[in-house]
């Protein structure tokens, strides 16, 4: 009985794909080859991500509801850590033929993996006329997210498609703010000493008037150096093919901006996570004292918009948040060249022996893609912004997003709006083989260049430049 319920359900569903008008290859041929999935066929699908315990719980909900309509088809959804270490753990199982089926990625991410030969053009699948995407379910996606997927050098081929995104937002703690005038700053660096809207007014002044603090926490070192070359037009990379020349940010005017940071970090106006030891919103959250009866802490965090709840702090007994917080966009370097990177996992499919698997992978993919119902309950638990426009027609996320506000309650729904906001600002840099060990190197190179020695000489900071340069060509020779 099962199997013919799946076997109703899975005609019904490819008819229905055909009746909507399912796109075609560009010659009006199909892409040859039936890829709707066997009922009968035990499948199991990997899938590698990141999620925590909360978005994981949603995760998991639909893959019920996947499996009321396709009962043997198993997805090992395995929470791998870190991007970094979904991306690592990819490569190392690329090497040995044992890859997941379905992983989270960065741009950068895919474009090493496609030395590989195993990353499946999804324009196989998107324009099957079978299992396709209609040409209204393309258009439902936000253009510059589905667009992402075309930044290889191919603009023919489609890697990734967006799962969900998000950027950075600047968190501060609005009740500090509005108890000592403090004013949000929109810009980074101080044209003057009274520029009291500059962030680098604003952290002195924070200094001034509590000396112990911290000013400002920045989670993510390389976003922070990719993001000031965008904003302030410098080189960083390019995508060409002498290994030598795809990697610029070896430069005078990156050493600038990193010796203003330096100045600030010398000066105990910021940290960073891999200063810090831990991601920033733990400063910035922080209500305890240390052994010397000192509480310590940050009024300004920069870091993912997904994250939002975790810059709330804990409820006091009484059940009263410790202070309110406030959500703004980033600051810029140029207010004409408004610029913040867009982050958020992609998902990208990798080659399996069994053409079933990929096939059952496609079909998860797509499921979940293009059900407005779950890139709201994943935004409404996280923070980050649904990829189709469908969702922010629905009234379940009209509601949350009215709910924004400053407590955990509502964190998220604000930080969704902040990003929505600056959506016409995003970036996202190059993508070629080492453009991920280019993010890895500047981010280091950005660490060990605050937190160098207070007497170093400028020889040795231009080293810390040189030395990332050269690393980067070696791992790419």
């Amino acid at each position: 009985m099962k199997k013919l319920i799946a076997l109703v359900l899975t005609v019904v569903l490819a008819a229905a794909l055909v009746l909507s008008g399912c796109s075609l290859n560009g010659d009006g041929s199909s892409s040859g080859g039936s890829k709707v999935v066997d009922p009968d066929a035990e499948i199991e699908v990997v899938f590698y991500h990141t999620m925590g315990a909360n978005l994981r719980s949603v995760l998991q909900k639909y893959i019920v509801e996947f499996n009321k309509i396709y009962p043997k088809i198993t997805i090992n959804e395995q929470s791998i850590g870190g991007y970094d270490d979904v991306r690592d753990q990819v490569i190392t199982e690329l090497q040995a033929g044992k890859q997941p089926a379905i992983a989270y990625c960065y741009p950068d991410h895919v474009a090493t993996y496609l030395r590989s030969r195993k990353v499946i053009d999804l324009n196989e699948y998107i324009n099957d006329s079978e299992v396709g995407l209609t040409e209204a379910q393309v258009k439902d996606f936000i253009a510059g997210y589905y667009e992402e997927g075309r930044q290889f050098g191919d603009t023919s081929k489609m890697y990734t498609l967006p799962f969900s995104k998000s950027t950075e937002v600047m968190y501060y703690n609005k009740t500090f703010f509005e108890n000592n005038g403090l004013k949000v700053p929109d810009h980074w660096f101080a044209s003057g000493a009274n520029d009291d809207t500059s962030l680098e007014y604003v952290i002195k002044k924070i200094k001034e008037i509590e000396p112990t603090s911290i000013p400002l926490g920045y989670d993510s070192e390389a976003n922070w150096f990719i993001t000031m070359t965008e904003q302030l037009k410098t080189p960083y990379t390019q995508a060409v093919d002498k290994v030598e020349d795809r990697f610029l940010f070896n430069n005078q005017q990156n050493m600038d901006f990193c010796d203003k940071f330096r100045a600030w970090c010398v000066s105990g106006l910021m940290t960073t996570q891999s200063i810090y030891g831990g991601y920033t919103s733990g400063l910035f959250t922080n209500t305890s004292a240390n052994d010397s009866g000192i509480v310590i802490h940050s009024y300004i965090s920069i870091g993912s918009s997904a994250g939002a709840t975790y810059q709330c702090p804990a409820k006091s007994d009484d059940g009263s948040y410790p202070f309110e917080v406030g959500i703004a966009q980033i600051p810029q370097a140029d207010k004409s060249n408004q610029k913040v990177i867009s982050q958020g996992p992609s998902v990208c499919m990798l080659k399996q022996k069994d053409q079933k698997v990929n096939d059952a992978a496609w079909t998860f993919i797509k499921f979940l893609l293009t059900s407005p119902e779950f890139q709201a309950e994943f935004s409404m638990t996280s923070g980050y912004v649904p990829v189709l426009r469908s969702t922010f027609e629905m009234d379940a996320y009209k509601e949350f997003m009215s709910g924004a506000n400053t407590n955990k309650e509502g964190i998220a729904a604000l930080s969704a709006k902040i990003c929505m906001e600056q959506e016409q600002s995003y970036f996202t840099s190059p993508a070629f083989v080492g453009s991920s060990d280019a993010r890895d190197q500047v981010g280091k190179l950005l660490v060990a260049y605050v937190s160098a020695a207070e007497n170093a000489s400028e020889a040795e900071l231009k080293k810390l430049f040189t030395d990332a340069y050269d690393r980067c060509v070696t791992l790419n020779k």
